[in-house]
């Protein structure tokens, strides 16, 4: 049986990394040319992009060109069949995210019960999703991390079963010249 694939990508997380290591304009990222090279030739069921969506503020307009950017983009990754998962981005002194750690988590505990994928190759270095990766390994899914050579994570390198650091001559390849 043709290992079946579930790309979850942490959007935000995956937004700074990029910005760490100097990559700007990250419309230009062809998500599509990333999908297949992490999937390879195994059969990709679901692609998923998580993010926190931004809302525009009363006399903001910074908060419209914030928002307007995001929508280009998730536009562009639905066009691409790429499921999204909606957060919230709430502001207090800076911008956080909620809601985006417990959908991944959900998404991850759910296509394992119900059996829809063998492998989950999960974008992002954030370690909340530790107690949901632990059951979906105790239930013979595979976990792949993907992460970034300039940041990893020790705690998702030791609890994947694959793993891939990235490194910014890799990422650069998959921007649309």
């Amino acid at each position: 049986m043709e290992d079946r694939i579930f790309i979850i990508i942490d959007g935000n997380n995956f937004y700074h990394r990029l910005k760490e290591v100097e990559i700007k304009n990250l419309l230009d990222f062809d998500y599509e040319k990333f999908s297949q090279f992490l999937s390879g030739k195994r059969e990709l069921v679901l692609k998923k992009y998580y993010i926190g969506a931004i809302r525009e503020e009363t006399n903001n307009p910074k908060s419209r060109q914030l928002m307007s950017a995001q929508q280009k983009l998730l536009g562009k990754l639905k066009k691409n069949n790429w499921a999204l998962g909606l957060g919230e981005l709430l502001k207090t002194d800076k911008y956080h995210e909620k809601g985006v750690d417990v959908l991944m988590a959900v998404d991850l505990l759910i296509g394992a019960y119900e059996n829809t994928y063998d492998t989950v190759i999960l974008v992002t270095s954030d370690t909340d999703l530790l107690p949901a990766i632990e059951k979906v390994r105790s239930m013979n899914k595979k976990i792949e991390y993907i992460g970034f050579s300039h940041k990893p994570s020790l705690a998702l390198i030791a609890n994947s079963d694959i793993r891939r650091l990235l490194i910014k001559d890799e990422l650069e390849t998959f921007f649309i010249k």
